[in-house]
């Protein structure tokens, strides 16, 4: 059924035009040698994972965030990932996670993205190299309804570092929610909350559920048509807690890039690494963007707003 012409015109995914496919192609990088961090800075590889990394520099990497295929079978455009068993799957995550040991810092963060399927595999393979600190759970909201099965909402993230020595930000990621109780002390102040134009709210410590993200959709101006998108409130919460502005983000399985730019609108520096030509083209595309558009949707003035808050960014 064709989409109404009112939808039509708030749909603002991003898409690339032939002349924009040439220009930005053009401009991604192929490894053939060993490179320093003065020129990958910034910049995205069109390469598979397994040939680029051999070409990095040794400990420049503050916080790496993965994002592989997840055990299951799924299409990337031209590219298809087919379900293994799960020794299998943790066997192909060994293989490109212990090339990658070598770029992190001592003090380095680690994120790992997976599902139910994958994240036994995950916590095998990534505590092998690394201190398995947490593992967040967040609410995907979207999924499809199942009559013989629990509906699959969720994800899990897994939170690594190299070492007991590691950055944590926790006060740049707390959650402003709406307070359902509004106490006060004996003199009628707030306790523990601010009243606001918007209404009353504190600011609560961050934990490992994360039921405050909404995954990019059509009329959303970071949606492209990658199948597994990450919202760019979600890279976020991690980016913030886990660097410091200047630091070093590499995400070896870049897609469309919101790692990137993300990355980009909070003042990191970046490489990203993508197989796939069209999704690394976008990646650029939306760096592009994000140098007039420094807004990442549910994050405004210093926190970030439980999902459909009154926001005004």
């Amino acid at each position: 059924m064709k989409r109404p012409k009112s939808c039509a015109l708030r749909n603002k995914t991003i898409t690339l035009t032939k002349t924009e496919k040439t220009k930005y192609t053009g401009r991604l990088l192929r490894l053939s040698d060993r490179a320093g961090v003065p020129f990958l800075a910034n910049r995205v590889i069109n390469q598979d994972i397994f040939k680029a990394h051999q070409f990095l520099p040794d400990k420049f990497v503050d916080l790496l965030f993965i994002d592989p295929p997840y055990n299951m079978h799924k299409t990337f455009n031209t590219g298809r990932f087919s379900e293994m068993a799960p020794a299998d799957y943790a066997d192909w995550m060994d293989s490109w996670l212990a090339g990658l040991v070598r770029v992190l810092k001592p003090t380095a963060s680690i994120y790992i993205c997976g599902d139910w399927r994958s994240s036994g595999a995950i916590q095998q393979v990534a505590g092998k190299y690394f201190k398995i600190r947490n593992r967040v759970t967040w609410e995907r909201e979207k999924g499809r309804g199942a009559k013989g099965n629990w509906k699959n909402n969720s994800e899990d993230i897994w939170f690594c570092t190299m070492s007991d020595e590691y950055v944590f930000n926790v006060d740049a990621v707390k959650l402003k929610r709406r307070v359902i109780a509004p106490y006060t002390d004996e003199k009628g102040r707030p306790k523990d909350w601010e009243k606001t134009e918007e209404g009353a709210y504190r600011l609560t410590h961050p934990s490992n559920i994360w039921t405050d993200i909404t995954v990019p959709f059509w009329s959303m101006a970071e949606n492209t048509k990658h199948p597994t998108q990450k919202p760019e409130k979600l890279l976020a919460k991690i980016i913030l807690a886990s660097t410091r502005a200047g630091d070093f983000v590499l995400d070896p399985f870049a897609g469309s890039g919101t790692a990137l730019v993300v990355a980009k609108k909070l003042n990191r520096r970046f490489l990203g690494i993508e197989i796939d030509s069209e999704y690394a083209s976008l990646a650029l595309k939306r760096l592009e963007m994000a140098e007039k558009d420094k807004a990442v949707q549910g994050y405004a003035d210093g926190v970030f707003w439980e999902r459909n808050a009154a926001v005004t960014r």
